[in-house]
């Protein structure tokens, strides 16, 4: 038996991506036989935690556990039955109440397995170790101790989250409960740091710093959190150096540390991307996504639940695409896939199946079994699209996202929200609330008062809703600029009080090719500093300096600039279809043919929660900078969580109209 790391990993993740190590690494190093020491002719039973089984379940299918021969997954809180002729893998937490109910299975007469193989998901301590070797009988029946360093959940192959859904509320109230917060962000910095202990990465930790104002303003807490978490994400690290075999002992990678203050708008603003407005506008757990189809009996619809994930072609091709793209893109693939498909052409056509020939019902049932697979995913995409539309048909949402885009961007003020609530009645109270969120976002010095009072009343806000609002102030201002920079030594300073402000401008060398998609995330226009090294360590600090050599070793000698791109693709670079309706190139034969290495990871964090639209940022620039981009976030929000968390900062302060004060 040994306590030790799983050193077993090579730095072999050249040509893997984030998500594939992850999954590698449960299945392969942790349940494979080989790996962990077990026996290889029998079945085990797997026994997690309810985190460690969000973890599994992020990345690996049911038979995949089984093909690494597990006959049962149970949960360690749960009462089991004894299965005294077979050995139990663990992968829990590395918890006292873990660790005394693994102690308790094993432990006396009878326990519940022959055998236990035991991999913590973080690093385990002194105490519980003590514990563990106290029990002579129970370690006369561990095979092995092992700490994975694996305590964070995959949302896809660039993202992953630490599960602390409730940081927000933890770091950001005004209840001054600095312990908690500690203790919120310790939990956190572990996660992060078992991210890159699994991928083998060493990196030059950046973190927004505090910007103190003058020699008497006094630094908050909420000001420091992203100091803070960096320190402890480095001393994880500092940790992982002495005691993980092959742990890189230079750097390797880069790792900015941020918070939800970075960017307020993100949240709240209307994104026209698909996969946001699934997540907008449809009724979504997670990525679970619930809709009807009819009855195979011809009584009443049936309910069905579908996943959308990097496991839906579809999905992976047109979760970046604006609505618009994505709803064009999905009726061509559906007319081609009728004009192309044996069976859907019979489906569709008027022939009665009595007046088929036996040549058709030949080439029926050879291209049935495809055909019913793959027009139920598009059948699926294109209901989701057509729901997505008459829903921003209904809710007025194309002029309200024209409005906000404006606002950002320094084109529209006070006065054009006042008439667009004066003139709009369409759009719902949801709607307003984000609109003046926005506006209190960039404008707060016009919410104090009687303007402020009588927007919000304009607005039809409850008090919910205006406590809300006032929260914003706990993040802090949104950086704004004035629509026009003046010129010379001697700027006309008076003239900015008559010139709107913006939260964004607009990037130099890109176009619009779909009405709407102008908005783009705080951190798009971090990371493209940080790769090209311009991101001033005044604002961005460094925990550990690296040596010269690093930066002109992580530029990617083949990256290029991203070309404005038109609405329609030339013939020449359209993809060819296949006989099924399908691209023959499609999403599902890339993923097989592998993973090109990138050049040196990026890593982003944001604690506070992450959104869609940073994702997608993520995932274009991967492409644009040739350097994988990976965003963790203590969780992800969608518009309606962050208006919930946005009102339960201060529950217990009753806030009124006359109490504005952003």
């Amino acid at each position: 038996m040994s306590f030790s790391d799983s050193g077993s990993f090579s730095n072999g993740g050249d040509s893997k991506n984030f998500r594939q190590i992850t999954r590698e690494r449960l299945l392969h190093e942790m349940l494979r036989p080989e790996k962990n020491g077990s026996s290889k002719s029998t079945w085990k039973v797997l026994v997690m935690d309810k985190f460690t089984v969000k973890i599994m379940s992020s990345v690996c299918k049911m038979s995949e556990i089984t093909q690494e021969g597990i006959s049962l997954v149970e949960v360690i809180t749960k009462h089991r039955q004894p299965m005294t002729s077979m050995e139990a893998i663990y992968f829990i937490q590395p918890t006292e109440a873990n660790v005394n109910a693994f102690l308790s299975d094993m432990t006396g007469k009878s326990p519940l397995y022959k055998k236990a193989f035991v991999f913590f998901s973080s690093p385990v301590s002194r105490s519980l170790v003590t514990l563990i070797r106290k029990d002579l009988r129970a370690m006369k029946r561990i095979g092995a101790l092992k700490e994975m360093n694996l305590e964070y959940i995959s949302m896809d192959c660039q993202s992953f989250i630490t599960n602390n859904e409730n940081a927000l509320e933890e770091l950001y109230s005004d209840d001054e409960n600095h312990q908690r917060a500690d203790a919120c962000l310790n939990v956190v910095a572990k996660r992060i740091a078992t991210v890159l202990a699994s991928l083998r990465e060493y990196p030059v930790v950046r973190y927004r710093g505090a910007k103190a104002l003058d020699a008497t303003t006094v630094t908050t807490y909420r000001e420091l959190i992203p100091t803070k978490l960096a320190a402890s994400v480095w001393n994880c690290l500092a940790r992982y150096k002495q005691t993980i075999d092959d742990f890189p002992q230079t750097e390797t990678c880069e790792l900015l540390i941020l918070d939800r203050s970075i960017d307020q708008i993100a949240p709240l603003i209307h994104e026209w991307t698909y996969d946001a407005m699934c997540h907008d506008l449809l009724t979504m757990e997670g990525n679970k996504y619930t809709h009807e189809v009819p009855s195979k009996t011809g009584d009443n619809p049936e309910k069905k639940e579908v996943l959308l994930d990097e496991e839906d072609p579809i999905w992976v091709e047109l979760r970046d695409a604006h609505i618009a793209d994505a709803s064009e893109r999905l009726h061509e693939k559906m007319t081609n896939f009728v004009s192309k498909n044996k069976a859907a052409q019979l489906k569709h056509s008027s022939k009665e199946y009595g007046d088929l020939s036996s040549k058709d019902l030949q080439k029926m049932v050879h291209a049935l079994p495809q055909y019913s697979e793959q027009i139920d995913k598009l059948s699926l995409h294109v209901e989701i699209a057509r729901t997505i539309n008459r829903t921003i048909m209904e809710q007025g949402l194309r002029e309200l996202g024209q409005l906000e885009q404006d606002l950002v961007f320094g084109d529209a003020g006070r006065k054009d929200v006042i008439k667009f609530l004066s003139t709009n009645h369409v759009i719902n109270h949801e709607s307003k609330l984000r609109l003046m969120m926005i506006v209190a976002a960039i404008y707060p010095k016009k919410f104090e008062g009687e303007k402020g009072r009588k927007m919000m009343e304009l607005a039809k806000l409850s008090g919910d809703d205006i406590v809300a609002v006032s929260n914003l102030r706990l993040l802090g201002p949104v950086h704004t600029e004035s629509k026009k920079s003046t010129t010379g030594s001697f700027p006309l300073k008076f003239d900015v009080l008559n010139k709107k402000r913006a939260a964004r401008r607009d990037r130099v060398g890109e176009t619009q090719t779909w009405q709407l998609s102008r908005f783009y995330p705080i951190i798009e226009e971090l990371v493209e500093k940080l790769n090209k090294g311009h991101l001033p360590k005044q604002d961005y600090p460094c925990m550990n300096e690296p040596k010269p050599t690093f930066y002109s070793g992580s530029q990617s000698p083949s990256a290029s600039p991203v070309l404005p791109h038109s609405r329609r693709t030339p013939t020449w670079a359209r993809r060819n279809l296949s006989d099924d309706g399908y691209f023959s190139d499609s999403v599902l034969g890339r993923a097989s043919s592998g993973f090109k290495r990138k050049g040196q990871r990026i890593f982003v964090f944001i604690v506070g929660g992450a959104t869609r639209s940073e994702l997608r940022a993520c995932h274009k620039l991967t492409e644009k900078l040739d350097r994988e981009v990976i965003l963790g976030s203590s969780s992800f929000l969608d518009p309606q969580t962050f208006l919930s968390k946005m009102k339960q900062l201060n529950e217990e302060e009753e806030i009124s109209l006359d109490d504005i004060d952003i």
